[in-house]
């Protein structure tokens, strides 16, 4: 009774998402748009009659905010998103955009700088020294430096079509806000520039608890997604 108690209550739960339809444009790169949409709608491990992204993704509604200030008021307060993303810029942190092959050796000091991310080991590529990367057209790369220019934090984002998505967002951890800082800044900026209508940071269901709460302070909600592959 317990479980299906359970699995009633995750069905309630899902039912009352809100949704949202994230569109791959096909044309931007065949081969990587049509991977990564196999990717988001294949079985979940666990719930197979659910694609992989589908329940609870963590989207921020970018189409919500007439401006950067708009969003910074969604994330106002203390220990919210714009509080600590103000306490890493007055340290001396900036993000810029970034070629990661000028970073190799900073990048694979981020990736073995803690054994343990979210109570869970870190994946064996992490530990893996990468020569060169592979640079995506329709990616950018950014990363976050202290007042002394060295990279402290990176992110990977992909545009599939009216929507972005982290691949990878890591950094040290010195408790200086320089990951709030990266996501406010980048989601800043693709306010700016009216490209893609959502910004996607992976799913709330699943994720540790920390994790959970980070993507709220920072305005990310859990979604029901509906994908659909375009030419």
């Amino acid at each position: 009774m317990k479980s299906i108690s359970h699995h009633y209550q995750l069905l309630s739960e899902i039912l009352r998402l809100p949704v949202a339809e994230l569109h791959f444009l096909e044309a931007i790169d065949p081969v990587d748009i049509r991977a990564t949409y196999r990717y988001y709608t294949k079985p979940h491990p666990r719930y197979k009659l659910i694609g992989h992204k589908t329940v609870g993704a963590a989207l921020l509604d970018l189409g919500e905010f007439s401006d950067h200030d708009q969003y910074l008021e969604l994330i106002k307060g203390k220990n919210a998103g714009a509080y600590h993303a103000k306490r890493a810029r007055n340290r001396g942190y900036q993000l810029r955009q970034i070629d990661r092959n000028d970073h190799v050796d900073a990048i694979y000091a981020i990736n073995t700088s803690l054994d343990e991310r979210q109570g869970r080991p870190m994946d064996a590529k992490y530990r893996e020294k990468q020569g060169h990367f592979e640079t995506l057209p329709h990616f950018r790369y950014y990363g976050v430096f202290n007042a002394e220019g060295q990279l402290v934090a990176y992110a990977n984002l992909g545009h599939y079509g009216n929507f972005a998505a982290f691949s990878q967002l890591i950094g040290i951890r010195n408790n200086d806000g320089i990951m709030h800082m990266m996501v406010v800044d980048i989601a800043s900026e693709l306010i700016g520039e009216r490209q893609v209508r959502y910004l996607m940071y992976d799913t709330f269901f699943g994720a540790h608890p920390g994790m959970q709460t980070f993507k709220k302070i920072l305005g990310f909600r859990p979604y029901r997604a509906k994908y659909k592959l375009q030419s």
